[in-house]
């Protein structure tokens, strides 16, 4: 059998963020809101526009002057071109093309925001889902052990019948038995590569892409809760998003408050115009100059629309204010909830530490007595389901101690990239 590569927790991380389609997209939301971020589309700079018109017709035309002479001319061809020009620059609009390019930048933070928040929320999954493929691992182990040790219970009460000194009854409860555990491992192997092929879907890679993870689980056992609450004031990226919602909404009450203030826009343009007739006084012409002025507006009354517009804004930065204390309020209960958790949980890795060597030391007893025939077969597999079982609970209290510190530092906005 070819030997597998091992996947580092680095390593799944990395192609994570390199072919995770819901970080593609949310990057590419972001280069979006960075290209909004523009004078020109704020409204700071003057638009200029070329325009060309050209108007042909063919009539029959007949004129009659005042001393009753005619003249007559049939499909006489008309000719009107017009081109230039123009420029219409906004240079006073209440500032609110200022609040607009602020809020362009406030909703590109907003978009830096939330790829961050896609990052953390991506990584952690890769790091749960990578973890209890570790667990399940140790599991697989500890089941290879118990057949080990069932196959080698067998082939003794096998002797031990063959020799007379032990019932066909033993003999098939060691084969029950030892059933029973091949089953469990099959299940657990099932188990196994199923999470394999989640975790290469959460990599975006090949399902039937085969690897092996490391064999260990390290556990930060020095987080403090005062730390992590400070951390997540600063940097939770939905907290974060709760903050520039509301400057968000504060600029756009600034914007509002811009109506009220005239829009002054300056216009210039260069035309030219060329006229041809088929019949009348003149024949041809043509013109070209500058044009300019101004345009002032001031809205004097729409209705109370700008006082509407004004209140609502002002709603919804209050809903705002609300926002970011009820995500505060909910990250210190968060925190403080999944810190409890993760205390209880590295108090359990030290029990089952604990348990681990026991059952180990018990089992090694009962098989020498075993051995000498001194205990009975039931005896036997308790003392062998003992120590599996206690290897099983080892390696889920290291397991849910790892997803413990995954969502506290998820929660501070602290997982590492």
């Amino acid at each position: 059998m070819n030997a597998q590569q091992v996947l580092t927790i680095e390593d799944a991380v990395k192609i994570a963020l390199e072919n995770n389609y819901e970080i593609k997209i949310a990057s590419n939301n972001l280069n979006i809101d960075k290209a909004n971020v523009s004078s020109g589309n704020a409204g700071m700079l003057p638009v200029i526009i070329a325009n060309a018109t050209d108007n042909n017709n063919s009539v029959n035309s007949k004129q009659t002057k005042q001393d009753g002479t005619t003249s007559q001319l049939y499909n006489a061809k008309n000719n009107t071109l017009n081109y230039g020009v123009g420029l219409d620059w906004t240079i006073f609009d209440g500032f609110k093309m200022f609040a607009k390019l602020d809020q362009l930048k406030e909703l590109q933070k907003l978009g830096e925001s939330q790829l961050k928040l896609t990052i953390i929320t991506k990584i952690s999954n890769v790091n749960s889902t990578y973890f209890d493929l570790v667990q399940q691992q140790q599991q697989l182990v500890a089941l290879d052990t118990t057949i080990v040790i069932s196959n080698q219970r067998l082939a003794l009460a096998q002797n031990r019948f063959t020799i007379g000194k032990a019932s066909k009854l033993e003999v098939l409860n060691a084969q029950v038995d030892l059933n029973t555990d091949k089953v469990a491992l099959l299940r657990q192997k099932e188990l196994y590569a199923n999470t394999k092929v989640l975790l290469n879907q959460i990599l975006a890679r090949d399902p039937k892409k085969d690897f092996k993870v490391v064999e260990m689980i390290s556990v930060d056992e020095k987080l403090l809760l005062p730390e992590l609450i400070s951390l997540a004031e600063k940097q939770n990226p939905i907290l974060e998003t709760q903050i520039i919602n509301k400057r968000v909404s504060e600029l756009q009450l600034k914007q509002i408050k811009a109506n009220r203030y005239p829009t002054l826009d300056l216009l210039t343009g260069y035309n030219f115009a060329e006229t041809q007739s088929g019949l009348g006084f003149i024949a041809q012409s043509s013109s070209h100059g500058l044009s300019y002025g101004f345009n002032a507006t001031l809205n004097i009354f729409n209705g109370f629309s700008q006082i509407r517009n004004e209140k609502i804004a002002k709603i919804q930065i209050e809903n705002s204010k609300f926002a970011i204390e009820q995500q505060n309020q909910l990250l210190n209960s968060q925190l403080t909830m999944a810190y409890q958790t993760y205390l209880t949980n590295i108090q359990l890795i030290e029990i089952e530490v604990k348990n681990v060597s026991n059952a180990k030391q018990n089992l090694d007893i009962t098989l020498d007595k075993f051995h000498i025939g001194t205990i009975t077969t039931l005896e036997f597999r308790t003392a062998q389901l003992n120590y599996i079982n206690a290897k099983v609970r080892y390696s889920n209290a290291q397991f849910q101690a790892k997803l413990s510190e995954i969502s506290l530092k998820e929660l501070a906005g602290n997982l590492s990239l």
